[in-house]
């Protein structure tokens, strides 16, 4: 590494330190990194769903899940608890990215991947999506908002066993879900209330091995961000139509085969 290369990489490095310095549980990609952990998760939905035996299974975080048409959303985390049900948490700053279309989408990629065939319709897993906001999306000045299906008619529930719940971390009141909300709005982990929560973060932000894992987590992210830069370059030139694909994929450097893939996908 030469001297410009190594003064580079010192300047960036520090820039991620003081970004994982002001990181919060409501900043997703450091959320996802934290929940990787299942006492962290089991902790977060206790308390949300209001269910102290909830023990959680598995947990996946950025994890994805393909559509009847075989594209793909990311998951923020994705859990399985003891029932079989399935659980999807999002982290939202943006107003935009908790729309209730988006909720909806969510809830139906759930049961298209948790449904195997030959399951019968009446047994599938009970189906949550969490999306814990940074602003009142909902807009009622309330905690929580639980989103289920009713017969107009009638009343009742309508007994899908589909749930789509609203979390409005503005509220951080003495409530349990208030000091949770607000733990997800401490940059400082020795500020937060519930240790299990403390103790992650501050592995990610004071101990050597949770920086580096971190670190390397913001490099890739850099790179992920610098390629569909490229891709989104070259989807142009493919648009504009004057250079040949071979032409294109000397200009962006990225291979011929990744060319042909993006042109298949702006013909669809």
């Amino acid at each position: 590494m030469d001297a410009a290369n190594g003064l580079q990489y010192s300047q960036k490095h520090q820039e991620d330190l003081q970004r994982l310095k002001n990181f919060r549980l409501l900043d997703d990609d450091f959320c996802t990194k934290v929940f990787e952990d299942i006492e962290c998760v089991e902790l977060l939905l206790r308390i949300i769903l209001k269910k102290d035996d909830l023990k959680v299974t598995e947990v996946h975080s950025q994890y994805n899940m393909k559509n009847l048409q075989g594209r793909s959303a990311r998951l923020d985390i994705f859990a399985v608890d003891s029932a079989g049900d399935a659980l999807n948490v999002e982290i939202q700053r943006s107003d935009r990215g908790a729309i209730p279309k988006r909720a909806r989408y969510h809830s139906g990629l759930i049961d298209a991947n948790v449904t195997e065939p030959g399951d019968k319709y009446e047994k599938p897993p009970e189906s949550f999506v969490i999306f814990i906001t940074e602003n009142d999306v909902i807009g009622a000045g309330l905690p929580i908002y639980h989103i289920n299906r009713f017969v107009e008619e009638t009343g009742n529930h309508f007994g899908d066993d589909a749930h789509i719940i609203y979390v409005n971390s503005q509220i951080q009141d003495e409530t349990t879900l208030g000091r949770l909300m607000h733990d997800f709005s401490c940059a400082d982990p020795s500020d937060m209330n519930y240790k299990i929560l403390a103790d992650r973060v501050r592995y990610f932000k004071s101990d050597e091995e949770g920086v580096l894992i971190m670190c390397r987590m913001l490099e890739e992210m850099r790179n992920e961000t610098a390629l569909e830069t490229t891709k989104e370059f070259a989807l142009r030139l493919i648009i504009r139509g004057k250079d040949t694909l071979e032409e294109i994929a000397e200009i962006t450097k990225l291979p011929l085969a990744e060319i042909n893939h993006l042109k298949e996908t702006q013909q669809i």
